[in-house]
């Protein structure tokens, strides 16, 4: 029977700290993972465990820890706060059977949260997600002596990793000045070292540990991500980047402090991989993302591979085939040369790596794209509403019909339910601009909390604001 309180979803299980978080369902969920290790992984190959910066995570890694060391499983503890892509990289590198990270990531301070880290150094797959669930609240046997639990700096080789990726020397010869937001969160003072270290001008903000994370959630996009662009153009900076709360995840301003939106990030890392670096492989991207990607893939012949929304999605193509990048709309982006996982920190190094190989701030960059593949402007809400109105909606969205009717005044071309519904609309708009973008609407419903989320994308900036008000009215209409 499904525990009332303990769901794990595409990347684990998150709660609010105190209320369903609590000691005794990390306990649970703790004991679950031990069991699924001793029944179908290696669990001599132990478990590691890392934790964030949020309110009580060393003490609830350390619970786990107990834990599953107390089925006999050896556990690596983290010695302290630790950046989520840092501990699947030392998963991977210490051969070990998984591991466990204390994180809600992008959520507000009252959340927490509990993700499983595949042998691989991944997310676990959806198979090994719902294995784990099955164990919840089932006895797991206990060694006649607990294993041992050693306590790990999981940092130096992940760092020798990413400062390896990407050209460090070139970034420092640059003269490029960066702003840097590690949000309160485990990026804590990682990227500011590393550019002190190698000489870059640069000034940070936020690098401080503050598990309330004042006055914002910890997630790289507006409105939390503006005090970056205040401070990229108070201190002159070339671009602002910006990590998550656990640092798996990127943001970025451009040098007069306008949001640049993970579309525009994976875009531009995307073109600059296939142009300088050649790397072989398809390109992933979720259902949600920009459509540029499909035009960049396009133009240097690389498949161009559309699945669900989640990283999870990109993690399976990556553990079948050759992939040389994927990617999500948060923020999420992955090199399957370096981890199939994402990585908030490599992607702001590499960000600046093709800043300083191209000689362009981060502006010029973006506007770069935008004239080569055609402007493509892109806007998302998230509307917290009942589950009943949520799910009409998503009802009354897949009935709609080609010719039937319009959405902000655009007829609707063709519809496409891959994961929500998303409307390809005939935009009068396109007609005027040289390579228009495709114009689409997505509608998609939480499946854990009344929310709905809309996506859109369109030629202009004008046209998103239209498009996200007639999803709105759309989705309220009873």
């Amino acid at each position: 029977m499904p525990h009332p309180q303990i769901k794990f979803g595409t990347d684990g299980w998150r709660g609010v700290i105190a209320d369903d978080f609590t000691f005794a369902n990390v306990r649970t969920a703790a004991a679950a993972i031990a069991a699924y290790v001793h029944a179908q992984e290696d669990p001599a190959k132990g478990l590691c465990i890392g934790y964030d910066s949020r309110f009580g995570s060393k003490a609830f890694a350390r619970a786990c820890a107990d834990v599953v060391a107390a089925t006999g499983i050896p556990v690596a503890l983290a010695n302290d706060i630790t950046p989520t892509p840092a501990l699947s990289y030392g998963v991977r590198g210490r051969g070990a059977a998984g591991g466990i990270m204390i994180t809600s990531s992008h959520n507000p301070a009252q959340w927490n949260g509990v993700k499983y880290k595949a042998w691989y150094g991944g997310s676990g797959k959806p198979s090994i997600i719902s294995a784990i669930e099955t164990y919840l609240d089932k006895p797991v046997s206990q060694a006649a002596q607990p294993a041992v639990i050693e306590e790990v700096d999981f940092l130096p080789p992940y760092l020798t990793a990413i400062e390896s990726f990407a050209d460090l020397n070139l970034i420092a010869k640059s003269g490029m000045k960066f702003a840097i937001d590690s949000m309160y969160g485990a990026g804590r003072t990682i990227l500011s070292d590393i550019f002190t270290r190698i000489g870059v001008d640069h000034v940070q903000i936020r690098g401080n540990i503050d598990p309330l994370f004042p006055g914002i959630n910890p997630e790289p996009i507006e409105p939390h991500i503006r005090a970056l662009g205040e401070a990229a153009v108070a201190h002159k900076c070339h671009a602002g980047l910006c990590t998550d709360g656990d640092a798996d995840r990127i943001g970025a301003t451009d040098e007069n402090g306008n949001f640049v939106d993970p579309h525009k990030i994976f875009s531009v890392l995307l073109s600059w991989v296939l142009r300088r670096k050649g790397w072989t492989g398809a390109v992933t991207r979720a259902f949600n993302t920009t459509k540029m990607l499909d035009r960049i893939a396009k133009k240097h012949g690389r498949e161009l591979i559309e699945h669900g929304i989640g990283f999870k999605f990109v993690c399976d193509y990556m553990l079948e085939r050759e992939i040389v990048m994927g990617g999500e709309e948060s923020g999420g982006i992955g090199f399957q040369r370096h981890l199939p996982e994402r990585d908030g920190l490599l992607n702001a190094l590499l960000l600046a790596n093709v800043m300083a190989e191209e000689k362009k701030t981060l502006g010029q960059l973006v506007a770069d794209l935008q004239a080569e593949y055609g402007e493509h402007q892109y806007g998302r809400i998230d509307l917290h509403i009942p589950d009943a109105i949520k799910n009409a909606a998503i009802a009354r969205a897949r009935a709609l019909h080609i010719g039937d009717t319009s959405i902000a005044g655009m007829p609707i071309l063709r519809q496409e339910t891959l994961d929500g519904v998303k409307f390809y609309l005939d935009n009068p708009e396109a007609k005027t601009k040289p390579n228009a973008a495709e114009t689409w609407i997505l509608l998609r419903a939480s499946g854990t909390e009344p929310l709905m989320r809309i996506y859109t994308e369109s030629t202009s900036k004008e046209a998103v604001a239209k498009l996200l008000e007639s999803g709105r009215a759309f989705a309220m209409s009873a």
